[in-house]
């Protein structure tokens, strides 16, 4: 896994953490869904690039 996309998946992740902590604290359910699968869609990729990395 290249340290780009590393940086990528990680700030995604990130990004999901506050939409859905600010839809949680605005009970705006939609941007807390929202969030949570910014968060999935960084995990699958992160999981995606180990496969990579475990067949070099």
């Amino acid at each position: 896994m290249g340290l780009d996309d590393k940086i990528k998946n990680a700030a995604e992740e990130a990004a999901g953490k506050v939409k859905e902590a600010t839809g949680k604290s605005t009970d705006n359910e939609k941007l807390e869904a929202e969030g949570h699968a910014d968060q999935s869609s960084a995990n699958v990729k992160q999981a995606g690039e180990n496969v990579k990395d475990a067949f070099k």
